[in-house]
Protein backbone atom coordinates (compact mmCIF):
# COMPACT_ATOMS: atom_id res chain seq x y z
CA UNK A 1 0.00 0.00 0.00
CA UNK A 2 1.65 3.51 -0.97
CA UNK A 3 0.86 6.49 0.96
CA UNK A 4 0.04 9.72 -1.15
CA UNK A 5 2.58 12.59 -0.65
CA UNK A 6 -0.07 15.72 1.02
CA UNK A 7 1.99 18.95 0.49
CA UNK A 8 1.06 20.83 4.04
CA UNK A 9 -1.29 23.51 3.51
CA UNK A 10 -0.42 26.87 3.81
CA UNK A 11 -3.17 29.29 3.70
CA UNK A 12 -1.58 32.11 4.26
CA UNK A 13 1.21 31.82 2.01
CA UNK A 14 -0.89 31.32 -0.75
CA UNK A 15 -3.02 34.45 0.40
CA UNK A 16 -0.11 36.36 -0.07
CA UNK A 17 0.75 34.75 -3.34
CA UNK A 18 -2.51 35.49 -4.91
CA UNK A 19 -2.34 39.26 -3.33
CA UNK A 20 0.82 39.42 -4.70
CA UNK A 21 0.00 38.51 -8.36
CA UNK A 22 -3.09 40.13 -8.38
CA UNK A 23 -1.52 43.67 -7.37
CA UNK A 24 1.26 42.93 -10.15
CA UNK A 25 -1.37 42.09 -13.02
CA UNK A 26 -3.10 45.02 -11.82
CA UNK A 27 -0.39 47.22 -12.30
CA UNK A 28 1.44 45.76 -15.83
CA UNK A 29 -1.69 45.10 -17.45
CA UNK A 30 -4.30 47.27 -15.87
CA UNK A 31 -7.57 45.99 -13.96
CA UNK A 32 -9.38 44.51 -16.44
CA UNK A 33 -6.65 41.93 -16.99
CA UNK A 34 -6.89 40.78 -13.47
CA UNK A 35 -9.31 37.95 -13.94
CA UNK A 36 -9.67 34.80 -11.68
CA UNK A 37 -8.29 32.55 -13.59
CA UNK A 38 -5.37 34.52 -14.48
CA UNK A 39 -4.25 35.19 -10.96
CA UNK A 40 -4.87 31.33 -10.47
CA UNK A 41 -2.70 30.98 -12.92
CA UNK A 42 0.35 33.46 -11.68
CA UNK A 43 0.46 32.25 -8.13
CA UNK A 44 0.13 28.43 -9.24
CA UNK A 45 -3.24 27.54 -7.47
CA UNK A 46 -6.27 26.35 -9.05
CA UNK A 47 -9.13 28.33 -9.27
CA UNK A 48 -11.17 26.16 -6.93
CA UNK A 49 -8.24 27.30 -4.82
CA UNK A 50 -8.19 30.48 -5.27
CA UNK A 51 -11.99 30.81 -4.74
CA UNK A 52 -11.08 29.57 -1.09
CA UNK A 53 -9.87 32.36 -0.22
CA UNK A 54 -12.10 34.83 -2.20
CA UNK A 55 -15.23 34.81 -3.66
CA UNK A 56 -15.32 36.61 -6.78
CA UNK A 57 -13.19 38.83 -8.40
CA UNK A 58 -14.43 41.98 -6.26
CA UNK A 59 -13.38 40.47 -2.99
CA UNK A 60 -9.93 39.63 -4.68
CA UNK A 61 -9.31 43.51 -5.63
CA UNK A 62 -11.07 44.92 -2.30
CA UNK A 63 -8.58 42.71 -0.48
CA UNK A 64 -5.72 43.61 -2.63
CA UNK A 65 -6.69 47.66 -2.39
CA UNK A 66 -6.92 46.99 1.81
CA UNK A 67 -3.69 45.20 1.37
CA UNK A 68 -2.21 48.35 0.12
CA UNK A 69 -3.78 50.91 2.24
CA UNK A 70 -1.93 48.85 4.99
CA UNK A 71 1.21 48.46 2.95
CA UNK A 72 1.24 52.58 3.15
CA UNK A 73 0.34 52.57 6.49
CA UNK A 74 3.45 51.14 7.04
CA UNK A 75 5.48 53.30 4.71
CA UNK A 76 3.84 56.34 6.39
CA UNK A 77 4.38 54.58 10.24
CA UNK A 78 8.49 54.41 9.39
CA UNK A 79 8.59 58.15 7.97
CA UNK A 80 6.97 59.11 11.13
CA UNK A 81 9.30 57.46 13.39
CA UNK A 82 12.01 59.36 11.41
CA UNK A 83 10.95 62.85 11.67
CA UNK A 84 11.44 64.75 14.99
CA UNK A 85 9.27 67.95 14.11
CA UNK A 86 5.52 66.94 15.02
CA UNK A 87 3.67 69.72 13.66
CA UNK A 88 2.82 68.39 9.87
CA UNK A 89 4.68 65.20 10.92
CA UNK A 90 1.91 62.48 9.49
CA UNK A 91 1.33 65.24 6.10
CA UNK A 92 5.32 65.26 5.52
CA UNK A 93 5.32 61.42 5.91
CA UNK A 94 2.34 61.67 3.65
CA UNK A 95 3.70 63.40 0.97
CA UNK A 96 6.70 61.37 0.99
CA UNK A 97 5.10 58.08 0.75
CA UNK A 98 3.22 59.15 -2.30
CA UNK A 99 6.06 61.01 -3.71
CA UNK A 100 8.61 57.71 -3.69
CA UNK A 101 5.65 55.25 -4.60
CA UNK A 102 7.22 53.98 -7.47
CA UNK A 103 10.36 54.32 -6.33
CA UNK A 104 10.05 52.24 -3.31
CA UNK A 105 8.19 49.24 -5.28
CA UNK A 106 4.31 50.39 -4.38
CA UNK A 107 3.60 50.90 -8.22
CA UNK A 108 0.81 48.66 -7.56
CA UNK A 109 -0.79 51.68 -7.10
CA UNK A 110 -1.84 52.94 -10.46
CA UNK A 111 -4.95 50.99 -11.33
CA UNK A 112 -6.38 49.79 -8.26
CA UNK A 113 -6.50 53.53 -6.69
CA UNK A 114 -8.32 54.57 -9.60
CA UNK A 115 -10.62 52.11 -9.58
CA UNK A 116 -11.71 53.58 -5.91
CA UNK A 117 -12.93 56.72 -8.15
CA UNK A 118 -15.52 54.51 -9.40
CA UNK A 119 -16.48 51.63 -6.61
CA UNK A 120 -18.25 52.56 -3.72
CA UNK A 121 -17.28 50.15 -1.46
CA UNK A 122 -13.33 51.19 -2.58
CA UNK A 123 -13.86 54.46 -2.12
CA UNK A 124 -15.23 53.91 1.58
CA UNK A 125 -12.09 51.73 2.42
CA UNK A 126 -10.00 54.97 0.96
CA UNK A 127 -12.04 57.85 2.58
CA UNK A 128 -12.54 55.95 6.40
CA UNK A 129 -8.12 54.98 6.32
CA UNK A 130 -7.81 59.16 5.16
CA UNK A 131 -10.56 59.95 8.01
CA UNK A 132 -8.90 57.95 10.49
CA UNK A 133 -5.63 58.96 9.69
CA UNK A 134 -6.28 62.32 9.97
CA UNK A 135 -8.36 61.87 13.35
CA UNK A 136 -5.38 60.02 14.93
CA UNK A 137 -3.18 63.09 13.76
CA UNK A 138 -5.38 65.64 14.25
CA UNK A 139 -3.32 67.27 17.05
CA UNK A 140 -0.51 68.19 15.05
CA UNK A 141 -2.08 67.79 11.44
CA UNK A 142 -5.12 70.32 11.02
CA UNK A 143 -5.01 73.18 9.22
CA UNK A 144 -5.69 74.30 5.86
CA UNK A 145 -2.18 75.02 5.29
CA UNK A 146 -1.63 71.10 5.99
CA UNK A 147 -4.81 70.08 3.52
CA UNK A 148 -3.73 71.71 0.86
CA UNK A 149 -0.38 70.36 0.66
CA UNK A 150 -1.79 66.69 1.05
CA UNK A 151 -4.35 67.47 -1.45
CA UNK A 152 -1.20 68.89 -3.98
CA UNK A 153 0.74 65.89 -3.25
CA UNK A 154 -2.49 63.58 -4.32
CA UNK A 155 -2.48 66.29 -7.72
CA UNK A 156 1.37 65.36 -8.15
CA UNK A 157 0.52 61.60 -8.04
CA UNK A 158 -2.05 61.49 -10.19
CA UNK A 159 -0.15 63.93 -13.03
CA UNK A 160 2.41 61.13 -12.77
CA UNK A 161 0.35 58.28 -13.23
CA UNK A 162 -1.70 60.05 -16.15
CA UNK A 163 2.00 60.58 -17.53
CA UNK A 164 0.55 64.30 -17.88
CA UNK A 165 2.65 66.24 -15.33
CA UNK A 166 5.15 67.98 -17.93
CA UNK A 167 7.21 68.39 -14.78
CA UNK A 168 11.28 67.02 -15.54
CA UNK A 169 11.92 64.71 -12.27
CA UNK A 170 14.40 67.37 -10.92
CA UNK A 171 11.10 70.09 -10.60
CA UNK A 172 8.78 67.41 -9.20
CA UNK A 173 11.47 67.01 -6.56
CA UNK A 174 11.59 70.84 -6.83
CA UNK A 175 7.86 70.49 -6.12
CA UNK A 176 7.96 68.02 -2.84
CA UNK A 177 10.21 70.18 -1.50
CA UNK A 178 8.28 72.84 -1.43
CA UNK A 179 5.43 71.11 -0.44
CA UNK A 180 7.23 69.84 2.52
CA UNK A 181 8.37 73.20 3.47
CA UNK A 182 4.79 74.52 3.60
CA UNK A 183 4.40 71.86 6.62
CA UNK A 184 6.86 73.13 8.49
CA UNK A 185 5.53 75.98 11.13
CA UNK A 186 7.30 79.49 10.30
Amino acid sequence: MTEAHERKKQPEIVRRALLDCAAQISQEQGLPAVTLQAVADAAHVTKGGLLHHFPNKQALVQAVFHDLLEQLDAQIDELLEDDPDAHGRFTRAYIRAFANADSQGASNWNALPLSSLTDPEMKAMWSDWYASRLARHAETDAGPELGIARYAADGLWLAGLLEYSGVEATGQDALIEQLISMTRKT
